[in-house]
């Protein structure tokens, strides 16, 4: 019991709990906010990666004519090329020019590795993660609140509200870790 009241005053008891799970079982229990954490970091990941898919695609598209390519995907998967949206694709498509593939193409890996670094220090659990996410985040909520404007969308507005949750939550976080630590 002395140890553990110097732990408290050192401000080590988090440690004594994960100690103490960890001699029942074998592995530290894993609170809700844990597993929500992890939540998060598998959300970002996924973003990373499909970042990561676009920018290759990207890059693979350099040397090509992509009004052709737009042309054999729409066929491969039998989209009606009448269709105002897929005729609208293809007319985006067809005005691109290398210098804005590339742009998109390294625009995506600069974002997936900021996703990556968010997802994996989440994952792992580190409080720099939380700040960093919370600061990325927190500063892309008013882009995506001009882009819901000037064009709304259901999945616009889902993504902001899935994002202000994430902040919402981790300064949540942040700011309860403080007060346990903080305390005497």
């Amino acid at each position: 019991m002395f140890r553990t009241e110097q732990l408290s005053k050192a401000g080590k008891l988090s440690s004594v709990a994960q100690f103490q799970s960890t001699q029942a079982s074998g592995e530290p229990k894993k609170s809700s906010h844990d597993r929500l954490l992890r939540l998060i970091a598998a959300f970002k990941l996924l973003k990373a990666g499909l970042l990561i898919a676009l920018g290759v695609g990207a890059f693979r598209l350099l040397h090509k004519d992509i009004a052709d390519v737009a042309e054999h995907w729409i066929e491969a998967l039998r989209l009606d090329p009448a269709n105002r949206f897929v005729d609208a694709a293809l007319a985006k498509a067809s005005h691109l020019n290398p210098g804005q593939i590339k742009k998109l193409g390294l625009g995506s890996f600069i974002y997936a590795a900021l996703f990556l670094t968010e997802g994996l220090g989440l994952w792992l659990l580190k409080p720099w993660a939380e700040w960093l996410t919370v600061i990325i985040t927190g500063s892309l909520v008013p882009i995506e609140i001009y882009e819901i404007l000037r064009h709304p969308s259901a999945v616009k507005v889902g993504v902001l509200a899935v994002n202000v949750a994430i902040v919402a939550y981790l300064i949540y976080r942040i700011r309860s870790r403080r007060k346990t630590s903080s305390q005497p």
